[in-house]
C-alpha cells in the first residue's frame, strides 16, 4: 500500500489511534513502580530483582526485533500490525492479574510451597508482561508508516508522546488521589488489575478503530524472497551512516540512567526515604511497617506521576525548541538536567527535594522518548520501519542488563545499619545514573545531523 493513498487523519482518529498506547504505558507504569515492593514480600533482595528484571532488556533485545520482522511481513487479513498489539495487550493483562497474587496463589496449593515458589510464578508473569508488552510496542510503533501519511508522521508520534505522558500520569496519579480526596485504599493487587482492565480495553478500541488494508508484499516474476538474518540486518543498520554509531552510543549511556531511576525509585523512597529497613535482612514483622509501606508507595507514585507530567507539558516546547536549535543541542542540555536531578534526589532527605528531583528529571525524559528518535529517523529506509524500530530497540534494552545486574549487585553488597534494622543504599542507582547520564549528553553533542 502505498503511503501516497492514505487518507489523513482527523483529531479524533489520531485520538483513537494513540489510545491503545496510553494503555500499554498505564500497564507499563504499574509493573515498574510497584513490582518492587511485589517480589520483595516474596524474599527477593536487590540481586534477584535485578535479575527477575532481565526480563525487560532480554525481551526488548530478542522479541522486538523477531516481532518487528515478522509483522513486516505478516499478511492477515485483520492486518500487519493489529494481530500482535490485541495479542500483546491480552497475554500481559492476564499476566498483570496473577503477578501481584503469585503468593495466595502458590498458598491454595500448601503452605510449604509458598516461600520460593511465590517468588518463582512472580518472577514467570513479569517475564511474561516485559514479553507481550514488547509484542504490541514494536508494531505499534512501526503502525505509523502504515496507516498514517507521511505529512502527519510527526504528528501521529508527538500523540504518541502525549498518550504516553498522560498513561503514565493516571496510572501513577490514581492511587493516591483516591485515597486523598475519596478515602479508598487500593491495595497493590487492585492497582494491577486496573492496569489490567486498561491495557486490554484500550488496545481493543484502537485496533476497532483503526483498519489496516492486508498486505500483500510485491514481488516481480522469478524474484527469489531475500532472507536476511539478523546479524546481517544489524551490520546494514550500523553501516548505514557513521552518526547512526553514535546515536545509537547515545542510547547506550542513556537507559542505563533511565533505568537506574525507573527501577529503583520505588525502593529508595519506602526504604531510605521512609525509612522501611529490609525486611528479610533485618528479621523483623512485615506487618509492623504495612502502613508505612502503603504511604511510601503512594508517594513514590505521586512522584513518578509529576515526573510524567513535566514530561507531558514540555514535549511540545521541545519540540520546538529543537526544530530552532537543532535536536542534538536541546537534548544534551536536556541530559545534564536530568544528571542534576538525579544528584539532588541521591542526596535528598525530604518529599519537597525529592519532588523537585523527579519534576526536572522529566525534563530529560520528555527529550529521551522523542529526540533520539528524531535523529534516527533521517536514516531510516522506506519499508523496513518495524526491522530497524526492531533493532534500535537492542541499544535501549542491552543497557538494562548492566543495570539489572552490574547496578543490582553493587547495591546487594552496599548495606548499612540503623536502630530499625538493616538498609541498602538505593541511592549509589542515582549517582551511577547522573555519571552515565553525562555521558549521554557529550556523547550527543558528537552527533552530526542533517541539515
Amino acid at each position: 500500500m502505498e503511503n501516497t493513498q492514505l487518507k489523513k487523519f482527523s483529531t479524533m482518529q489520531l485520538l483513537f489511534f494513540c489510545l491503545g498506547f496510553f494503555g500499554l504505558q498505564f500497564a507499563w507504569q504499574m509493573r515498574l513502580a510497584l513490582s518492587g515492593p511485589v517480589l520483595e514480600e516474596l524474599g527477593s533482595n536487590p540481586t534477584i530483582y535485578g535479575l527477575i528484571s532481565l526480563a525487560g532488556p532480554f525481551s526488548g533485545m530478542v522479541v522486538q526485533p523477531i516481532i518487528g520482522a515478522l509483522s513486516d511481513k505478516t499478511t492477515s487479513r485483520f492486518g500487519r500490525r493489529r494481530p500482535y498489539l490485541l495479542g500483546g495487550a491480552i497475554l500481559a493483562s492476564l499476566a498483570l492479574w496473577i503477578f501481584p497474587n503469585s503468593g495466595t496463589i502458590i498458598n491454595s496449593f500448601g503452605a510449604a510451597m509458598a516461600p520460593i515458589a511465590g517468588l518463582i510464578l512472580a518472577g514467570i508473569m513479569i517475564w511474561v508482561i516485559d514479553a507481550c508488552v514488547n509484542i504490541a510496542q514494536g508494531p505499534y510503533r512501526a503502525l505509523v508508516p502504515d496507516v498514517i501519511p507521511r505529512e502527519q508522521h510527526g504528528l501521529a508520534n508527538s500523540f504518541l508522546s502525549f498518550a504516553i505522558g498522560l498513561g503514565s500520569v493516571v496510572a501513577a496519579a490514581t492511587p493516591p488521589v483516591l485515597s486523598k480526596f475519596f478515602n479508598i485504599t487500593m491495595s497493590i493487587p487492585a492497582q494491577f488489575l486496573m492496569a489490567a482492565i486498561a491495557f486490554t480495553g484500550a488496545m481493543i478500541v484502537t485496533c476497532m478503530a483503526i483498519k489496516e488494508k492486508q498486505y500483500v508484499p510485491e514481488k516481480k516474476d522469478g524474484e527469489k524472497e531475500e532472507k536476511t538474518s539478523f546479524w546481517a540486518a544489524l551490520k546494514d543498520f550500523l553501516t548505514t551512516s557513521p552518526e547512526i554509531v553514535k546515536i545509537c552510543t547515545l542510547q547506550f549511556f542513556t537507559w542505563i540512567g533511565v533505568m537506574c531511576l525507573l527501577l529503583y525509585f520505588t525502593l529508595f523512597v519506602v526504604h531510605n526515604l521512609y525509612g522501611v529497613p529490609d525486611i528479610a535482612a533485618s528479621g523483623v514483622d512485615e506487618g509492623f511497617f504495612e502502613t508505612t509501606k502503603l504511604s511510601a508507595t503512594n508517594f513514590a507514585l505521586i512522584s513518578l506521576a509529576l515526573f510524567n507530567l513535566v514530561c507531558f507539558v514540555v514535549s511540545i516546547p521541545i519540540g520546538i525548541l529543537s526544530t530552532k536549535f537543532g535536536n542534538k543541542v536541546i537534548h544534551a542540555i536536556s541530559m545534564f538536567i536530568m544528571a542534576i536531578s538525579y544528584i539532588i534526589l541521591a542526596f535528598s532527605h525530604t518529599n519537597a527535594m525529592v519532588m523537585v528531583g523527579m519534576g526536572l528529571a522529566g525534563i530529560g525524559w520528555a527529550s529521551i522518548l522523542s529526540l533520539p528518535f528524531a535523529m534516527l529517523s533521517q536514516y531510516i529506509k522506506p519499508g523496513s520501519e518495524g526491522s530497524v524500530m526492531g533493532i534500535f530497540n537492542i541499544f535501549i534494552a542491552g543497557p538494562q542488563v548492566v543495570v539489572c545486574t552490574l547496578v543490582a549487585w553493587f547495591i546487594n553488597h552496599s548495606t548499612y545499619t540503623k536502630a530499625l534494622g538493616t538498609f541498602y543504599h538505593w541511592e549509589y542507582a542515582f549517582i551511577i545514573g547522573a555519571v552515565v547520564l553525562a555521558c549521554a549528553a557529550i556523547a550527543a553533542l558528537m552527533i552530526k545531523e542533517k541539515n
